[in-house]
């Protein structure tokens, strides 16, 4: 097995160590990646308004997840639990206890290969790991490389491979951190882990959640939810932006309520329930144990509270799951949205995408019975507000007023 070591203080991580590591991973065929954030770098101080050592490596974790390689990149927390120095040969030697038949290779950039022969017990770290050494911009190529290649082979036998890479986001941390205080540098960042440093206001940053442009509306949602949640979330935008023109919705609530209504998606059901508690939202037995129907609810609660959604948003978020009797406009093109988004892809959907542009309605009462339908052959148990919403339809018609 090949693993690939890729530390240091993420401080933040930015779109050039997502690049650098990506590319280390298909040059060395790594079957695995451990993301290893440092707790007390040696080779540097860390400034005093840095982030927590929680924080920077929950927005590792963000990272990691937008290379939707589970199993293959890992974020380690080795480093950040050792008490003192985060010494690189301490955790060679961890690892490869941990991993005794493993080739382990370590990741760097250049600054970093290029003074690596005064790290602290250097032939510790060439005896156990190879060296992959990245540049981030045309001038850190072969001529730079070279000699220290050259000197590191015959002082300690270092096996090392270098990589340059143009086009690489070409950005210091130490730079990100004065763009981002001034409100700048987005560009240079995952828009995940952007939406976490304004949700938890790190760098200087101090963004007033409730009056957000729709970028940073959309890159706090993304921070809150999975990597591979995000199209999905993506593709209801779209589909209610589109419903609304072509029902004459409001188009701004449609797009804010599409942005926002999976933000609670992966909590726990104890934390789906406490934020229940904690904005008292009253709910029946079923509710209690179905953590699939609380993120409605919860989300709507977030949406409102943290980002000052008016009421019309937060309601079409707390019914997007179950639906109801006589919904709203803006709570139809919602539950519609996310059943018909682009990415959806079941036996029917087409056919309820060509309704939901001629009779809302209609595509509302198909897209109830379905569901009703798929709970009742699993056996599963269907949510009474499901059930009204059916019954409402079919006695008060299906024809949407255009």
């Amino acid at each position: 097995m090949k693993i690939g070591i890729y530390g240091g203080t993420f401080n933040p991580p930015h779109l050039g160590h997502l690049a650098a590591a990506r590319t280390a991973m298909d040059a060395l065929k790594l079957d695995k990646l451990l993301l290893m954030p440092a707790a007390i770098p040696p080779h540097k101080v860390l400034p005093a308004d840095s982030p927590s050592k929680e924080h920077r490596l929950a927005m590792v974790e963000i990272m990691a997840d937008s290379m939707n390689l589970p199993g293959r990149v890992e974020v380690s927390s080795l480093e950040m639990d050792r008490e003192g120095k985060s010494y690189t040969s301490d955790t060679l030697e961890a690892i490869h206890k941990q991993y005794p038949d493993a080739e382990l290779w370590l990741l760097m950039g250049t600054d970093m290969f290029l003074t690596l022969h005064h790290w602290h017990d250097p032939g510790t770290i060439t005896r156990l790991a190879g060296i992959c050494a990245f540049g981030r911009t045309e001038q850190d190529g072969e001529e730079l490389f070279a000699p220290q290649r050259e000197f590191l082979s015959q002082k300690y036998q270092a096996q090392i491979v270098t990589i340059t890479l143009p086009g690489l986001v070409d950005v210091s941390s130490t730079r990100l951190r004065e763009l981002l205080a001034r409100g700048e540098g987005q560009e240079y960042l995952l828009p995940q882990v952007y939406g976490y440093i304004l949700m938890n206001r790190l760098y200087g940053t101090h963004a007033d959640l409730k009056r957000l442009e729709l970028p940073e509306l959309r890159a706090c949602s993304y921070s809150m939810i999975r990597a591979k949640r995000v199209p999905h979330v993506m593709g209801v935008e779209e589909e209610a932006v589109r419903l609304a023109e072509r029902w004459g919705g409001d188009e701004g609530m449609a797009r804010r309520a599409a942005i926002l209504h999976d933000c609670t998606k992966y909590l726990e059901l104890d934390d789906q329930l406490r934020l229940c508690r904690q904005y008292g939202v009253e709910l029946d037995e079923l509710e209690q144990q179905a953590v699939k129907l609380l993120h409605a609810k919860t989300g709507a609660c977030i949406a409102r509270d943290i980002f000052g959604e008016p009421d019309e948003v937060y309601q079409a978020i707390f019914w997007h799951t179950t639906a109801k009797a006589d919904m709203t406009l803006l709570e139809k093109i919602i539950y519609i949205a996310d059943y018909i988004e682009p990415n959806r892809d079941f036996e029917g959907v087409e056919e309820l995408r060509r309704l939901a542009y001629e009779d809302l309605d209609r595509a509302l009462l198909l897209g109830v019975e379905t569901t009703i339908q798929e709970m009742w052959d699993r056996r599963l148990p269907i949510h009474t507000n499901t059930l009204r919403a059916r019954d409402w339809l079919r006695e008060h018609g299906t024809k949407t007023e255009e």
